[in-house]
């Protein structure tokens, strides 16, 4: 078969990988180790791929000149090195692999928590400095001992796993995933402020976002079991490093293990002068049965996108018919724009999303619109890419069920996407639609009637509908340098509770969040990124 895709291999991907890629008759493997950025813009136009790791910058001009590329691959999870949006508007396909280093990352984390139990680290360096003090290192057992896990993604339910082999009792805090599955796991989900109270260690596999960086803080760390051991080989920023210190100081925490940190590296960093505290240099997925993994899994998604065989994994775009992509493109923009909002508004342990479709959208393929509102939903939860093929497994793995109706019928709309989340008895609810069938408009929230521009920051209040509100809030955010873009109002009744949707220039810092929050006016106030 005549060779027909040109591939590009930089980075030094594993050599299983390249294998996987050169079986394939009607592909050519070309390997770099590394291309300069002028280099590789110069070449970019003869490849249909191109496969990096975490060294070479895939960027908008490189993209921009690649004009036969149809896909790049991330071998590993992180796309901080990809222009992800340029690529997308390109109708270019990028994907990850994000499963390839879950094994991994679980396992240094048990490593992590069995050293810091027995003092392993410590003990090597006072024997290879010829002491031998055994009552200095004396340990304390895992068996019995409550472990907490802080989110139950693939990594933490592997660490819950490999966990209760030792003996420990498992709890967990993750508000996406129901009971029925944490109960199939054989864990008990609480809330966050149970794992700080019952904990004897605490484990965090949450991604970092605004709602996450910080959430072991100098309130939260004061709730601990004293003498608590905490464990970080999720990411730096979910915990405040100099509240940790103080805590370790005032000895409320008896230890910590840390493989990430806000800065990488670490430069004098405090905590690496207690003798409780463990630290790697982010070594979570730096195993050679690791880099395999993703080298195989890579290659695989790669070659397989090319030839037509399906896509895995793509992070940036559900695969459409080309010749009906420009109409239905809207349409699933707008549906992942109603499920990343409703997915931060919510905030909450949901269990069934049902997702109804009215009007003329209902004369397309639905599938791709209900894998966007799943992505939409399901990106708030997770550190690595949420992709429109991996966000229902994602759902189902959490006991969340997903309902899809539609009625070619509408009366207020040419085209309307709802989606309603049951969160334990209440029902939350997000409908949007698309005014000349391009420009999106978020026009139901819950009970309230609204003309909101899903985009950027959004400020979300709820406020008892008063002489003077809307006034103080426009008052309050033009003293902090906060210019509003855009407004909507809704009210259920006259004196009730009305909501109002701010459009903002710039994101809201939380003291100013606050303020609003203190006001005796405000029953709610949520800051939102689209």
């Amino acid at each position: 078969m005549t060779q027909k895709y040109r591939v590009l291999v930089m980075d030094g991907l594993n050599r299983t990988g390249i294998e996987i890629l050169r079986k394939e008759p009607a592909i050519r493997v070309d390997e770099r180790e590394r291309i300069s950025p002028p280099e590789l813009k110069k070449i970019a136009s003869r490849y249909d791929a191109i496969v990096v790791r975490s060294q070479t910058e895939i960027t908008r001009d490189i993209l921009e000149r690649a004009k036969r590329l149809k896909v790049v691959g991330r071998a590993g999870v992180g796309m901080d090195n990809i222009d992800v949006k340029a690529a997308t508007k390109r109708g270019v396909v990028v994907m990850n692999s994000p499963g390839g280093n879950t094994i991994s990352t679980a396992e240094h984390t048990l490593s992590m928590l069995l050293a810091l139990s027995r003092n392993i680290p410590q003990a090597n360096a006072s024997l290879h400095e010829s002491k031998w003090n055994r009552s200095q290192f004396t340990g304390v057992e895992l068996y019995g001992k409550v472990l907490g896990v802080v989110g139950l993604g693939r990594i933490g339910r592997e660490v819950a796993h490999r966990a209760r082999a030792f003996g420990m009792k498992v709890i967990a805090s993750d508000p996406f995933i129901s009971k029925e599955k944490a109960r199939q796991l054989e864990i008990e989900l609480v809330d966050l402020k149970t794992v700080l109270a019952r904990s004897d260690y605490i484990s965090l596999h949450v991604p970092l976002t605004p709602e996450t960086r910080h959430m072991l803080g100098a309130a939260e760390l004061k709730r601990v079991k004293t003498g608590v051991r905490i464990i970080n080989c999720a990411r730096g920023g979910l915990i405040d490093e100099q509240a940790l210190v103080k805590a370790l100081k005032a000895k409320r925490v008896g230890g910590a293990a840390v493989d990430v940190f806000e800065e990488e590296p670490p430069h004098n960093h405090p905590l690496l002068k207690f003798d409780n505290v463990i630290a790697t240099p982010h070594l979570g997925a730096a195993t050679s049965e690791a880099q395999v993994h993703v080298a195989q899994d890579i290659a695989q998604q790669v070659a397989d996108c090319l030839l037509g065989r399906g896509v895995r994994n793509a992070i940036n775009m559900p695969w459409v018919d080309p010749s009906v992509a420009k109409s239905v493109e809207p349409y699933v923009g707008l549906a992942e724009k109603i499920g990343h909002l409703e997915g931060q508004l919510v905030g909450e342990r949901f269990q069934r999303v049902e997702i109804r479709y009215s009007g003329e959208v209902t004369a397309y393929d639905l599938a791709p619109m209900t894998l966007a509102v799943l992505k939409g939903l399901m990106t708030p939860l997770f550190e690595q890419e949420v992709n429109f093929v991996n966000a229902p497994l994602l759902a189902k793995e959490r006991g969340i069920r997903v309902t899809e109706t539609k009625s070619s019928q509408v009366e207020d709309y040419a085209n309307l996407i709802t989606v309603e989340i049951r969160v334990d008895h209440k029902v939350r609810l997000v409908a949007g639609t698309l005014f000349g069938r391009r420009v999106p408009r978020i026009v139901r929230i819950d009970e309230y009637h609204v003309d909101a521009v899903p985009s950027g920051h959004m400020l979300f209040i709820q406020n008892r509908d008063r002489p003077g509100m809307i006034g103080m809030i426009g008052t309050l955010l033009g003293r902090n340098k906060i210019n509003i873009a855009d407004m909507t109002l809704g009210r259920g009744s006259r004196g009730g509770i009305a909501l109002t949707v701010l459009n903002v220039d710039n994101v809201v810092p939380p003291r100013v969040l606050a303020r609003i929050r203190r006001h005796p006016h405000i029953v709610a106030a949520r800051l939102v990124k689209l």
